[in-house]
């Protein structure tokens, strides 16, 4: 069976409506949009009030997996999708996969790509298709308890060993009342971060290319990775309540957890739920596996994609590229001061706005300086077309690791072959 017959079934059903359609209207086209951003109908009334020609119609569809199976749901019926859809980085192969995203490209994307450093632009693209334009990303770093590190005598750590020493004297000087931090083994996109810190390449694929997939999940720099937190748990020094939980809340507001190893959109996030730390939190630099490197990881990010079920395709080109367009300054200022998003566009980030904008929360810090060298020095990583799959096998895997005390390293060693085995299931040729 192939890769096209199992995974792009949905496709199939796909074929009335669509880019062929595409008609002139009077008056503004109305293009349907689907998104879960934070404070977005703002953005949406300014586009609005900006272009005479286009109409933004948005629909909150549901977060993540919600959205992507109502979305799936529709696609597959040949009705009911949107114009434009949200889309989260890691899942668009899998969407791009069944042939249900318009070639971006075709409608002068490419004439904003020097606006996206390299690295963000190859997450939505492979030569001169391209498949969404990226809207914020997840570079990561330090966040920590200024008052608790000066209360116990804690530098800020240059490297995860250095860090390791500082959670050992943490334990030692709280009475073992305060962890470093919590490990978020129930969070796919976080474990992914620091595999990707690391220098890990769990999939090797190309939308170019999509019946082939070389999978890797358990590969030494992840070995690494996990190696290093297991050591970490066992020995009392991390925690590992379930993020998005009131515990893990509880926690970073508490002082339990003198650390929060965050995204770019983290400082916002941690403003929302730990409000009664403002002032007391400050950013560092992700510590680093060698001393004197620049390694980084992102955690999350998002894009914006066309449909094939579009009859407006030209002009839902545009509202992907311009709604969050590296131009956009008001639309931004929405998205950065109430959404806390991490922009990807490089005239966004290296606006004053953004790169000397003080965080209150922060004690007035500017962490945007801490954040956008992290993010400009993210290496490529690649993405499977079957994503949920995948993350499941990571947290169900290390969660169960954890809670029957058994080895991580072995864990992931099931994990790849389970996501091995069920690559060739659906007809990929795994290498």
């Amino acid at each position: 069976m192939t890769v096209v017959a199992t995974l792009t079934a949905v496709t199939l059903a796909a074929c009335g409506g669509g880019a062929d359609e595409a008609t002139k209207a009077d008056g503004p086209v109305t293009i349907k949009v689907w998104a879960w951003y934070p404070s977005f109908q703002g953005v949406v009334d300014l586009f609005n009030k900006t272009h005479t020609d286009i109409k933004i119609e948005w629909t909150n569809a549901g977060a993540g997996q919600d959205q992507y199976t109502k979305l799936q749901t529709a696609l597959k019926a040949g009705k009911g999708a949107p114009d434009v859809a949200m889309l989260e980085l890691q899942e668009i192969p899998t969407f791009q996969l069944t042939k249900h995203l318009v070639d971006l490209g075709k409608y002068g994307a490419n004439d904003v790509k020097s606006n996206y450093v390299d690295w963000a632009w190859k997450q939505v693209s492979t030569g001169d298709s391209v498949y969404a334009i990226p809207v914020d990303a997840g570079p990561m770093a330090l966040l920590y308890r200024e008052d608790i590190f000066q209360k116990y005598g804690l530098t800020v750590p240059a490297t995860w060993d250095e860090y390791k020493a500082q959670a050992e004297k943490l334990k030692s000087a709280s009475g073992g009342k305060s962890f470093i931090t919590d490990f978020g083994a129930s969070d796919g996109g976080f474990l992914t971060g620091l595999q990707w810190q690391a220098g890990a390449k769990p999939y090797t694929y190309d939308i170019a290319d999509p019946g082939t997939i070389s999978v890797a999940v358990n590969n030494a720099e992840t070995k690494k990775v996990l190696t290093y937190w297991e050591g970490m748990v066992n020995a009392g020094l991390a925690d590992t309540t379930a993020y998005g939980t009131t515990d893990f809340y509880n926690g970073l507001a508490s002082g339990k957890y003198a650390t929060y190893i965050a995204a770019g959109w983290g400082p916002g996030y941690l403003q929302s739920v730990a409000k009664t730390t403002s002032g007391k939190w400050r950013a560092a630099p992700l510590p680093q596996w060698t001393a004197g490197a620049d390694a980084q990881g992102d955690w999350g990010g998002s894009s914006f994609a066309v449909t094939d079920q579009t009859k407006h395709p030209e002009q839902a080109a545009t509202v992907a590229k311009e709604i969050f367009g590296a131009t956009n300054t008001d639309a931004w200022k929405i998205g950065i001061d109430e959404a806390y998003l991490f922009p990807t566009a490089t005239p966004i980030l290296e606006s004053d706005a953004f790169m000397k904008k003080e965080y209150e929360f922060f004690g007035g810090q500017k962490v945007n300086e801490v954040f956008v060298p992290a993010y400009n020095a993210i290496g490529e990583f690649a993405w499977s077309p079957f994503n949920s799959y995948n993350f499941n096998q990571l947290t169900t895997g290390l969660g169960q690791a954890i809670e029957k005390k058994t080895s991580w390293t072995a864990a992931i060693d099931t994990a790849q072959a389970n996501i091995a085995q069920y690559a060739t299931q659906q007809g990929f040729k795994v290498q």
